[in-house]
């Protein structure tokens, strides 16, 4: 009995592997190249800031709820077709005025609302593939400095769940790995000292960096 369930939990550690492999593949493949993007931002080839399109218009609005600064930009944005992550200033400049950018990759909106007046004023900014590429790597909804920040899209949700999919299928196939190699008993040896020489360059950089 025992025979035969080895048999079969090593082949479905390889189907696990293989096609968590095959699935996350292109999901990788971007990964690492947005990284190298952000590692070298001077490639000329990868520019995207400087070939930015920027437009500014503006609009009149409805009067819109008084609700709240949320529901008030959702508003806004309805009445001017705009869609993405909401990203608000530290502070309002005032009562009657409302500001917000409307985020999503590719496109960035910085939209001040004079309430008194019902207009609207909208700079719009474009960018490239190769920024879209780069926002993709860090978007999240989310600031680090803005806790107070929430995701207001339904697309940021979907990328970030894409993303903790990700993370969860690299865990499992770093597992996989690891029992394969278990299982091959003449690489015990050369993986045990693959798995130690990744543990030490990892721990140099995540702990000794703040030591020297």
């Amino acid at each position: 009995m025992p025979s035969s369930a080895k048999p079969s939990l090593e082949a479905w550690n390889k189907k696990l592997h293989i096609y968590l492999g095959l699935y996350f593949l292109f999901f990788l493949w971007l990964f690492v190249f947005t990284g190298l993007l952000l590692n070298h931002p001077l490639w000329r080839f990868a520019e995207f800031w400087p070939q930015r399109i920027e437009t500014s218009y503006e609009r009149s609005i409805d009067r819109i709820p008084a609700e709240g600064d949320l529901e008030r930009a959702q508003s806004v944005m309805q009445q001017l077709g705009l869609a993405g992550e909401i990203d608000w200033p530290p502070k309002q400049p005032g009562a009657d005025r409302l500001e917000f950018s409307v985020n999503r990759p590719g496109n960035m909106n910085r939209v001040s609302v004079d309430l008194a007046a019902n207009r609207a004023s909208v700079q719009h900014i474009e960018i490239n593939a190769w920024g879209v590429m780069h926002v993709l790597h860090t978007f999240s909804g989310t600031r680090a400095n803005n806790p107070e920040a929430r995701r207001d899209w339904s697309l940021t949700t979907l990328w970030v769940l894409a993303m903790d999919a990700l993370a969860a299928g690299l865990i499992l196939m770093v597992l996989s790995s690891y029992y394969m190699c278990w299982r091959l008993h003449p690489k015990r040896r050369a993986g045990s000292i693959s798995l130690a020489a990744g543990v030490v360059v990892c721990g140099f950089f995540v702990f000794g960096l703040s030591w020297l």
